[in-house]
């Protein structure tokens, strides 16, 4: 999708400066738009070669009224012969307005051409256009927001819309439909839209609204001074209880370096709000299940300690053993789903923890084994990165006691992750003695090489290779392909 800064480097002479002061407007002309009942469209000169033209950099459709557009005008070119109007404001600098007959929508419109200042200097047009027959209605609203309109174009004209500081605006921010006032440089009410009334009921208000000031209506004093005397846009929410919430943003309107009034957009955000915090306290909840999952589990590896200490026979020590490191691996995903929440863990911090697990319980203090992780594991539910975790607990296993016996001075084990878009590779490869000759892993009868092809092959539905490492290198070489699901299948 291309975007206003890449048509602006490749049609205009705009540098970055510019070109962030018109990111801006597109980003905070969804207000002016409504106001004005119109499309708007912001067009610039083309630079070089395709001089004479002009280039759309931006198009908004009005949430109060009809389009005149159907199709996109984004990127469009065309010469300056058609759009005598911008033309014109390009050249003198002041807003213009007349009926034309446009050639492309073969109907009379009418359009305003708003001059886009910036350091002093005319930069682009905003075009408002409109039918004829929609004009000026004599209601109340259409009066109240097409003042409201000729006041934010004076300030594109003079270049103090859009404000420099705006908070970005967000899918969240109230628009015109959902409720606006107007107000006077003392901040009092001279126009409410019925949504506005009603989201004033909401929050407690029912008295008479007009000539009453901001404060008065339950907003906070001073975040309305702050509108005011900084000359930027600021965000409130007003809560009542845990029920509602009503979102306001207020626009000051500014004219010779004072402010005049300010727009205020009331919409009411109870219901999202209510959502936010069931999300946040099922993610809470979540975050505890994985929190007791895995003390559960370390109990459970903390008792089957306890019986391994006073077992006298070394196999039945052995297996205990390896049955608390299966329980620890499993308990180190829930404890990382615990501090983290979601239910996605990325593979590659899992790693690092089950290499250092391996090295403090099975290396003999005579031995020098070196770990070290290779790649960069991608992110995975935590079922399968349970059931993978386990896998490489195994193969770190198979290698230190397989690959380095009893007397062997050591050597180095390295794990390697090799994500793609639909696999991971995870290999562990050592440089110890290597696999005895004719080995095949689907013959053997170990009960950890047992556990892992159940795994890789039931709960992974993938496939493992254990193999020499290679003719010309020592040691052996264990593989497991795990295919991915994408985040929309399975």
């Amino acid at each position: 999708m291309v975007t206003l800064n890449d048509l602006a480097r490749q049609h205009t002479p705009f540098g970055a400066a510019e070109r962030a002061h018109l990111r801006r407007l597109v980003g905070s002309w969804g207000p002016l738009c409504d106001l004005g009942f119109a499309d708007l469209l912001l067009l610039a000169p083309v630079d070089g070669p395709e001089g004479g033209k002009l280039v759309t950099l931006g198009q908004i459709r009005p949430a109060t009224a009809q389009t005149l557009y159907l199709d996109d005008q984004v990127g469009q070119l065309v010469g300056m012969d058609k759009r005598p109007l911008v033309a014109a404001v390009l050249q003198a600098g002041e807003t213009v307005e007349d009926s034309i007959d446009h050639r492309v929508l073969e109907r009379r419109i009418r359009v305003t051409a708003i001059p886009v200042r910036f350091q002093g200097s005319v930069i682009a047009v905003v075009t408002r256009e409109v039918r004829p027959t929609q004009g000026l209605s004599s209601s109340e609203l259409e009066r109240a927001y097409t003042d409201v309109f000729v006041r934010l174009s004076r300030m594109i004209a003079d270049g103090t819309f859009p404000f420099p500081f705006e908070d970005a605006v967000t899918e969240e921010s109230p628009r015109v439909g959902d409720g606006a006032l107007v107000l006077e440089s003392n901040t009092r009410v001279v126009y409410s839209s019925p949504n506005a009334v009603s989201a004033l009921h909401r929050i407690g208000f029912h008295g008479r609204i007009a000539d009453r000031r901001l404060e008065d209506l339950g907003f906070d004093g001073d975040v309305v001074d702050s509108a005011y005397r900084l000359q930027v846009p600021v965000i409130e929410e007003i809560e009542r209880g845990d029920n509602v919430t009503i979102l306001s943003r207020i626009l000051p309107l500014i004219e010779a370096g004072a402010v005049t009034g300010a727009l205020v957009l009331l919409r009411d955000v109870s219901d999202l709000r209510r959502r936010d915090r069931m999300l946040v306290s099922m993610d809470a909840t979540i975050k505890e299940i994985h929190h007791r999952v895995k003390n559960n589990l370390q109990t459970v590896s903390s008792l089957l300690r306890l019986q391994g200490r006073r077992l006298e026979v070394p196999e039945a020590k052995m297996a205990i053993d390896e049955s608390v490191r299966r329980i620890q691996s499993i308990a180190m995903i829930h404890e990382m789903l615990a501090k983290g929440g979601g239910d996605d863990v990325a593979f590659g911090d899992v790693v690092e923890p089950l290499m250092a697990m391996a090295e403090s319980s099975l290396v003999s203090a005579d031995q020098s084994i070196k770990f070290r992780l290779v790649g960069e594991g991608p992110t995975m539910s935590a079922s399968t990165a349970s059931s993978l975790a386990v896998v490489v607990t195994e193969l770190l296993q198979n290698a230190i006691e397989h690959g380095y016996p009893a007397g062997s001075p050591g050597g180095s084990i390295t794990v390697e992750l090799v994500p793609s878009s639909t696999e991971l590779r995870v290999r562990v490869h050592d440089d110890g003695v290597g696999v005895p000759e004719g080995f095949d892993v689907k013959n053997s009868s170990g009960l950890g090489l047992t556990i892992i092809s159940a795994l890789v092959s039931g709960e992974l539905g993938g496939e493992l290779e254990i193999r020499p490492a290679s003719p010309t290198q020592r040691g052996t070489l264990a593989q497991v392909k795990v295919q991915l699901l994408d985040d929309n299948e399975g």
